[in-house]
């Protein structure tokens, strides 16, 4: 047996079944989850189930519990308009903070995991390290960005890739990727920062500045993968095989075999996740609002893990529902 199936064997004989569950409920199916009523305690297990809870806020957004400490990733609840969704997009929205909707969900962080620096993914990142005094994780833009906004140097850490952060109950692995790629085979805002800019103003302000996915392990729990952009360096991401994936939905098919590469570097995870498929500008309600045109991809995304990655499976998130993996 080549080592790469012995690892997926040995993996899948210890989690026997991939268990999801939204507040308890087991589910299976690739529709949105609903949270179920509490349930009883279950029995001991070798795995932390439920102990560790992943939410999430649209985009690629996520709020992780682990116990008593809490981790962000690209958490962007302010969900600005700025035309992107109805054909009038404008670079020049202003960078507006909506406090009333972050204050309420964010009561602490401990760490911040920035996959890039487009406004959808950072523009919130200064004001949640301000309130929370959370330690910010991103490339060389988000720190330099971080400085711009007023962070303390202190709480700013600047990563590339390789590195293992161990947090005692839970590690975190930074892995160097690339963002996605539209039908012009371009991205928006490309660029990176590589002094402190003024501080940014406007969307057109927060470059992408390069890509980076984060493997989230939690000691006795799951291994989670977490991707912020449709594009993947399939080659860092050996030895990974994280039991559930995160998997943002392309809105382009200008990167080649983006899902093959993707979960064959990932080992085919138990679980995938698509995220990036919503309408985020608009309240974060359930059901998650997505465009029709999206729609047909999320739809497309679907069909294409089933048949790449059969054993896989597919859940579709609702926001700030409870998922344990």
């Amino acid at each position: 047996m080549p080592s790469l199936d012995r690892r997926r064997f040995l993996r899948d004989a210890a989690a026997t079944t991939a268990l999801v569950s939204a507040g308890g409920l087991a589910t299976g199916a690739a529709t949105p989850a609903q949270a179920a009523p509490p349930a009883a305690a279950p029995a001991p297990t070798t795995r932390r189930t439920g102990a560790v809870s992943f939410r999430w806020w649209g985009t690629a957004g996520w709020r992780v519990d682990i116990g008593d400490r809490t981790v962000l990733v690209d958490p962007y609840l302010s969900r600005i308009d700025t035309g992107l969704f109805t054909g009038a997009f404008k670079t020049d929205t202003p960078l507006t903070v909506r406090a009333d909707v972050i204050d309420p969900r964010v009561d602490r962080a401990m760490t911040v995991l920035v996959t890039h620096t487009h406004w959808d993914h950072f523009m919130d990142v200064p004001y949640i390290a301000e309130r929370t005094g959370a330690r910010v994780f991103g490339t060389l833009t988000a720190y330099h960005l971080g400085l711009a906004y007023g962070v303390p140097s202190t709480q700013l850490s600047s990563v590339k890739g390789g590195e293992v952060l161990d947090f005692g109950d839970h590690t975190v692995e930074v892995v160097g990727s690339l963002h996605s790629r539209n039908p012009s085979y371009s991205l928006a805002f490309p660029g990176v920062r590589v002094s402190q800019p003024p501080q940014p103003a406007t969307i057109a302000d927060l470059p992408e500045g390069d890509t980076l996915g984060y493997l989230l392990r939690v000691e006795r729990g799951p291994s989670v993968y977490f991707t912020g952009a449709s594009d993947v360096a399939e080659r860092n991401l050996t030895g990974l095989a994280p039991d559930v994936a995160m998997v943002a939905m392309q809105n382009a098919t200008t990167t080649g075999d983006y899902l093959p590469r993707l979960l064959a570097g990932l080992d085919y995870p138990k679980v995938v996740v698509p995220v990036h498929f919503d309408n985020f500008e608009t309240a974060l309600q359930n059901p998650p609002p997505v465009a029709p045109t999206d729609r047909a991809r999320l739809d497309d995304m679907i069909a294409a893990v089933r048949r790449i990655s059969p054993r896989s499976r597919v859940l579709v998130p609702e926001y700030e529902t409870a998922y344990h993996f």
